[in-house]
């Protein structure tokens, strides 16, 4: 959905796609903001997140879903949702709430709290027999390490018992998980992820624009990535497809890319001259 011809653009995917993926982190918008995002920005969303906790007290909660469907994006519950009924001991009144929003798209993490690995395999196998499974990997807590050897594991052995796409933990800040605290990328430990786990299985979440543009330079347009904000949706789009500044040589022809930098260069000089 261009709005008219331009060379050197990358291909994208189109809807539904199993890569190029982009997922929204609804925390909050009301029905008109939502009606509102889908004018805007629904023909690039993929998912929409109702962040953590947030569809315990979401007005018009079963409007926004019909809404998000209706626009053909697949919306579900943030993870912490999940762990606040798991750690309750309430895991099958958790299916029959996912049951009542009729909602096909599930998110099981353990970012809040220490499920047995063993024990969340089984709960993604039985999930995703009724449903598309996203699981996360990594914890919220800064102070939790886990090795690049734990993280492949579990990856590889989450994705076998049936998740569609394993959510790399990123926060909603930007600084946890595959990012230092300074929101920089942990870039040992990713490039370790995928030597051994397909890119492609991997929903990176990057609310931050720099992140953006890393993961992008990384993969290319097509890189999952989530918890981007909805006002942030078009924006990462432009980055998607070298129209922002960030990522403007990384899709052109070499040579090409390489000239306009040299005739930048000698303006930069003349300029310098002239001063």
């Amino acid at each position: 959905m261009m709005n008219f011809e331009l060379p050197f653009i990358p291909e994208r995917s189109v809807k539904p796609r199993e890569k190029g993926v982009t997922m929204m982190m609804d925390k909050g918008l009301s029905y008109t903001e939502a009606k509102n995002f889908i004018e805007a920005s629904g023909h690039l969303t993929d998912l929409v997140k109702f962040g953590f906790g947030t569809s315990y007290v979401t007005n018009d909660l079963q409007k926004k879903i019909d809404l998000y469907k209706d626009a053909g994006i697949n919306p579900y519950f943030g993870g912490t949702l999940f762990e606040a009924f798991y750690a309750r001991g309430k895991f099958e009144d958790y299916l029959r709430v996912l049951d009542k929003y009729k909602l096909d798209t599930a998110e099981i993490s353990d970012g809040s709290i220490i499920i047995n690995h063993d024990e969340k395999c089984n709960l993604i196998n039985r999930m995703s027999k009724d449903r598309c499974v996203l699981s996360e990997v990594g914890s919220k807590d800064a102070g939790i390490l886990i090795s690049p050897a734990k993280w492949i594991k579990m990856m590889s052995t989450e994705l076998q018992a049936g998740s569609w796409k394993v959510i790399a933990e990123g926060r909603e800040a930007g600084n946890v998980g595959v990012f230092r605290p300074n929101g920089t990328a942990h870039t040992m430990l990713i490039n370790r992820i995928i030597a051994k786990v397909a890119p492609e299985k991997i929903l990176w979440e990057a609310p931050q624009k720099n992140q953006q543009v890393w993961f992008i330079k990384l993969f290319g347009a097509e890189v999952n990535l989530g918890n981007i904000g909805p006002h942030e949706m078009i924006p990462l789009e432009c980055l998607r497809l070298g129209l922002r500044g960030d990522t403007f040589f990384d899709f052109m022809p070499s040579n090409y890319a390489e000239r306009l930098k040299q005739v930048n260069d000698e303006l930069d000089l003349e300029g310098d001259d002239d001063e």
